[in-house]
This record gives structure tokens, sequence and C-alpha cells, in this order.
């Protein structure tokens, strides 16, 4: 039996749950277990009157497995409400004293990445999988309920999406020109022409030397392209989907949000319409607050902070320069030196989740930016090709999976966002 479901049973019920010991406690006449599985945690008796179970009880560490067998008693101090008074208890592995300690969880180190295969098992992390578990489902149900279909681009990629300075080389065969994917975007491209509609769920990979609290070198990427769509339509798609993954995320997971201390007064808030911020204005804004920013000027992490922290629900910022965006955003024929592009920031100081855009669409503006841009066009001919035969226009973007999980949960840093970081530091386990 699942433990989350020993609370729906009545009292004197008699029933057997597996797990492993979460805490132990133990008092004059009584030992304490609070005993974990996947679905949650319950607290077990073992009176020490009974000396052959208090024996066996008295033997198993922290993590140690078992089976228990025993009687449900309603007990308001107990979490959830209700005890198991143990009958019978079969244990697997009784183990070593386990290394993490309510110390070293609450220490500011290192060493819960290194220990990340144990720490894993911890309340904070079951809850941030849990939650994990339900944004990455309510992503393929909104794509999937809104008739976009599920695609897979390579690994294994031959020329650069968001830069050439990010890219990881990788050995293949005796091919020097092969990168580790930092985007699924132009194979979703592609697909588009057969399907129309499509979205993949896919890791990205990144060689930033960044060490900030938001960067990982490989991360968890929702990419989705659609024909015909344009900018305003794809401003509003991303509302709808933000929206839907949180309310989701409400609906399924209170528990673990308030074990994380989440607030979640502030994820209610979140529906549509967001706040549509312009570029130009954010540029405002940000040098009202005595950030030293101009026209042109990219905005980063720090800028985005003080920006993110003026409201209260997420931030579409929208017509950055043609200059720090990528060379297939489309620019606007209304205002050539900007592009259509937007950047969906989370509130509280969390930043960049979500950056998509209307692409170029053209042919000959199309070859026309990459020369400008001072890349190779022969390096893109199958991209061109697009722009060759049938080209429609189009609209797409990249999800941060990660980066949404990190607000969502509220933590600190986005290596808590992931059962296993990688960044410029670790690469196991």
């Amino acid at each position: 039996m699942s433990i989350k479901d020993v609370f729906n049973l009545s009292e004197g019920t008699e029933v057997t749950v597996r797990g492993w010991i979460y805490r132990k406690r133990e008092l004059r006449d009584k030992i304490f277990l609070v005993v974990r599985d996947g679905s949650g945690i319950v607290q077990a008796v073992i009176n020490k009157s009974d000396q052959d179970l208090s024996s066996i009880a008295s033997k198993l560490n922290v993590e140690s497995s078992l089976v228990l067998t025993g009687v449900i008693k309603r007990e308001p101090r107990a979490p959830g409400g209700a005890e198991i008074h143990v009958k019978s208890i079969n244990w697997y592995y009784a183990g070593y004293a386990f290394p993490i300690n309510e110390d070293a969880a609450k220490a500011d180190s290192e060493y819960l990445f290194d220990v990340r295969h144990l720490w894993i098992r911890s309340r904070k992390m079951w809850a941030v999988l849990r939650v994990r578990h339900t944004v990455f489902g309510a992503i393929h149900e909104f794509f999937r309920s809104r008739g976009y279909y599920e695609v897979q681009g390579p690994m294994f990629v031959s020329a650069a999406v968001e830069g050439g300075s990010t890219l990881f080389p990788v050995k293949y065969f005796d091919r020097e020109d092969v990168y580790l994917t930092q985007s699924s975007q132009f194979y979703l491209e592609v697909l588009i022409y057969a399907l129309e509609r499509v979205y993949t769920i896919a890791p990205s990979f990144r060689a930033e030397p960044s060490r900030t609290r938001r960067h990982l070198t490989e991360f968890w990427h929702a990419e989705a392209e659609e024909a015909w769509l344009q900018f305003d339509g794809l401003l509003n798609l991303l509302e709808d989907l933000i929206t839907y993954i949180v309310n989701k995320v409400l609906e399924e997971r209170q528990d673990e949000l308030k074990l994380l201390n989440r607030d979640a007064k502030v994820l209610e808030n979140v529906k549509p319409p967001f706040q549509r911020v312009s570029y130009d204005e954010a540029i405002n804004i940000l040098q009202s607050k005595g950030v030293g920013i101009k026209w042109g000027d990219d905005i980063g992490a720090d800028e985005e902070r003080v920006l993110t922290l003026q409201f209260d629900k997420p931030i579409l910022l929208h017509h950055f320069p043609e200059q720090i965006k990528a060379f297939y955003h489309r620019n606007d024929p209304s205002r050539p030196e900007t592009t259509l592009s937007v950047d969906v920031l989370a509130p509280e100081g969390y930043g960049e989740i979500v950056g998509g855009g209307e692409r170029i669409y053209d042919y000959e503006e199309l070859i026309s930016k990459i020369k400008r841009f001072g890349l190779k066009p022969e390096d893109y001919d199958w991209y061109l090709d697009l722009r060759r035969y049938g080209s429609v226009p189009h609209a797409g973007f990249g999800l941060g999976i990660d980066r949404l999980i990190m607000w969502i949960c509220g933590l600190e840093h986005i290596r808590d966002a992931v059962p296993f970081p990688r960044d410029i530091r670790r690469i196991k386990p």
C-alpha cells in the first residue's frame, strides 16, 4: 500500500507499508520511525514493551529499508494526522550510518552536490521532483490539447543556433565540426512544413562559463514552432502556456509547495494578461532605478532582477534591438532597428524563462541578415531551403523548464531544480 493511502482509511484498519526510514526517535518507552515512500511519509510507533520489535527497530538507521505491518491510529500530532502502531517489521537493509544529517542539510556548501545521489532522497528534493513531474506533464497536455505534434530533433548538430561561442564540440569519428545541440529550433522549423504545429521537450547544451544561480550547461528545453503564427499570436500563446502550467501545479502540488515554503499567492496571481513591456520602456524603467544602461545594451540577469521586482506577474519583454538577438529573428517592418522578439521574465527577480519571436521567412531578408551577422550562408544552406520552397510566416520559442521550476518552487539556485545538475564546475554524480 502507498503511504498516502493510509490516511484515507479508518482507525483500526491493519495496513502494510514499505519504504525507508526518514527519521528515527527513541523515547523511554517508545520508538518512533517516520517512514517514507514515493508518495509521502507516515509515523510508525513501536512499544518497547514488545522486546522483539524494539530489538529490530533499535538496529535500524535512517534510510534503512523495511516493510512493516500495523494498525492505524488517529494522532493529530503525527504527520498527516495518523500513525501506524507496528505489529511486525521485516527489514531489508539496515545499512551504515547515513552521511547526511540535519546540520549538513542546512549547510551552504558543495557537500550536498557531492552526495547528490543520496540527497535526492530528501524531502526538499522529493517535493521539487514531484513539481517537476507535474510541469513536464502540463507542457505535454497543453500542446497536445491545441493540436501540436510532438517531434524530436538530433542532439548532434553541425551549426550554431545561439552563437558559436557556446557550442560544445564533440568527437564524432573523423569530423571536427560536430557539436551538441543548443536548441532544436531549426529542426522544428523544418517540421512545420509537414505538421504545421510542433513541439519538443529535450535537453540542450550551452558551453557558457557562467557561475550564476540560473545557468546550467545541460538543461531541459520545451520548444515550439507554428506555421502562420505571427507576433501577437505568439505573445498570447506564451501567456496561455505559462498560466496553464502554473495552474496545474497549484491544482496538484499544494502539499509540495508548502513543504518548500513557497507562497502560493504569488503563483495564484499568474493569469493573463501579463505585463507587456517594450525594450524601450524597460530601458527607461532601469535608468529611473539608477541602473547604468543605455539603448542597445543587452538586458542581463542583474537588470532583469531590477525590472521584475517592479511587477507581480510574468513580463513579456519585447522588441529587442537587432544586434542583441539571434540572426533568425524577423525585424519589425515598422521599426527595422528592432526585432519581433520576446523574452518572458518571471517575477520576484528570477528573470528570463522563455526566449522567442517571429522568424524571418523571406529568403533575401534572411541571406542579408546572415551576412550582416558575419555568418556564412553555406553553413545554413538547408535552413535557407525552407525559405526557397513554400515559405510562410511562422513563430516559435524555447522555454527553459529548469528555470521555470526554479521560479515556481521559489528556489535559490537552478541546481536545486534538477536531479543531476551539470554546470561549469560539476559533471558528477
